[in-house]
C-alpha cells in the first residue's frame, strides 16, 4: 500500500472514532466567497527538493451546500507559477468535515505538458468554522511528472 493510501486511511479512521457514520449532505443553495493565500504542501517524495511553501492567491465560491467553484494562481512545487480552475463536490459529512474531491485543471507544471494544461481530479476533506477553513487535499503523484502531496489550503470567508 502505498504512503499516501495509508495516510488516506489512517485520517478517515480518525475522523471516524468522533463521527457515527457518513452523512449525505443535502443539497441547498448557498452563496459565500472564500479568499486563500495558496499552498503548503508535504511532499511523499522528500528527496526530490521540491517547494513544499506555496504562495498564491486564490478563490473560492461555495454556491450550494455541497459544491463550490474555485480558481487561482501559485507558485508550484517545481518552482514555477501555476493557475488552476476547478470545482469542488463534496457531498459527504463525517463530523465538522466535508468529503469530496476536486474536478479541474492545472498549469504551469513544466514536466506535465510542457508545462500547458491538464486535467485533474483530486481527493479533498475540508473543514469551515465561522470564518475561516481548511482545505486537504491528497495530491497523487504522476510518472516523473507530478509529485504527489498531502497539500493544506487555509481560507477567510470574505462574502456570505
Amino acid at each position: 500500500m502505498k504512503r499516501w493510501s495509508f495516510g488516506v486511511l489512517l485520517l478517515a479512521y480518525a475522523c471516524g472514532a468522533q463521527a457515527d457514520v457518513f452523512n449525505v449532505i443535502e443539497n441547498k443553495p448557498l452563496s459565500e466567497t472564500w479568499l486563500n493565500a495558496g499552498f503548503y504542501s508535504y511532499h511523499f517524495q522528500r528527496d526530490k527538493d521540491l517547494n513544499d511553501s506555496n504562495p498564491g492567491l486564490g478563490a473560492e465560491y461555495r454556491f450550494s451546500t455541497v459544491a463550490s467553484a474555485t480558481a487561482g494562481r501559485f507558485y508550484n512545487s517545481d518552482r514555477a507559477y501555476s493557475n488552476y480552475l476547478g470545482v469542488y463536490y463534496q457531498p459527504i459529512q463525517m463530523g465538522p468535515l466535508r468529503l469530496g474531491a476536486v474536478v479541474g485543471g492545472f498549469n504551469g507544471y513544466p514536466k506535465m505538458r510542457d508545462g500547458g494544461w491538464f486535467p485533474a481530479l483530486i481527493p479533498t476533506v475540508s473543514y469551515e468554522y465561522q470564518r475561516v477553513g481548511v482545505n486537504i487535499a491528497i495530491v497523487p503523484s504522476y510518472k516523473d511528472r507530478l509529485y504527489g502531496a498531502l497539500s493544506f489550503q487555509l481560507k477567510l470567508k470574505i462574502f456570505d
